[in-house]
């Protein structure tokens, strides 16, 4: 298994594609906590990840809060023994034209997508660094890369951890942690398939694989990058999109 003995924090792990993720590290070996702003759904899914055989936790956790990131860490030392892996996942979207988004918008979505990964990965590395080991990948996005009308505010926080993906793989390096990024394209989640038909298949035609993403899909890509095979690979973004954005 390429996860054993190994423990992974996923956060926004609960839904969407960061439950698949967490549910794939787990399939693979690893014992998972499972963070989320919604304690059902963490909840659900490390009860979904000990049916696999592996342990986990629950954890509800405001990643924007620097304070709840640490304990966040230490609860999850405290409660499965260790800290290997960490998964930027947490993202929300407060989408509007740029002269309709209010200082709001733009600051709640910073805070969240990436303000909430500096304060997880500050939190986390600290233990990996004294380990001298470690695996961070960031799930940012294709709007990162390309932009999109309707999210400033989401498009530069994923832009944003693009950056601080790379730099933070440049600093750690030498303590064997490696920290990459995914960049989803347009995924066959909850807020897709809310698009009214139309739209999902004009967006469907401009993807050269012809068909949406799904959560699977992502969390393939983020379980590579997590392994020890992925280990001469560090300050790496991987396009997951079907050929959208090349």
């Amino acid at each position: 298994m390429l996860f054993k003995d190994r423990v992974a924090i996923v956060t926004g792990g609960g839904q969407g594609i960061g439950k698949a993720i967490s549910l794939k590290l787990a399939g693979e070996g690893a014992d998972v906590a499972v963070v989320d702003i919604n304690p059902e759904l963490s909840g659900q899914a490390a009860k979904e990840i000990e049916a696999l055989g592996r342990r986990a936790i629950a954890l509800k956790a405001d990643v924007g809060d620097f304070n709840g990131a640490e304990k966040m860490v230490g609860d999850v030392l405290a409660g499965l023994g260790g800290l290997h892996i960490l998964i930027n996942n947490a993202g929300i979207t407060r989408d509007r034209l740029l002269l309709r988004m209010t200082e709001e918008d733009w600051d709640i979505v910073l805070n969240v997508n990436l303000k909430g990964a500096f304060n997880c990965t500050k939190a986390a590395v600290r233990v990996m660094s004294k380990n001298r080991y470690g695996r961070i990948v960031n799930v940012a996005s294709i709007v990162g890369l390309t932009g999109n009308p309707g999210q400033a505010n989401y498009s530069a926080s994923k832009a944003g951890l693009i950056g601080f993906t790379k730099t933070v793989a440049r600093e750690f390096a030498g303590r064997n942690i490696t920290c990459n990024a995914v960049a989803p394209g347009f995924i066959d989640t909850a807020m897709t398939k809310s698009m009214p038909e139309a739209y999902r298949e004009a967006l469907t035609s401009r993807i050269p694989i012809e068909r949406l993403g799904t959560p699977g899909d992502v969390a393939e890509g983020v379980s590579f990058l997590a392994s020890d095979r992925a280990g001469y690979i560090t300050g790496h973004v991987l396009s997951i999109n079907g050929g959208m954005f090349m």
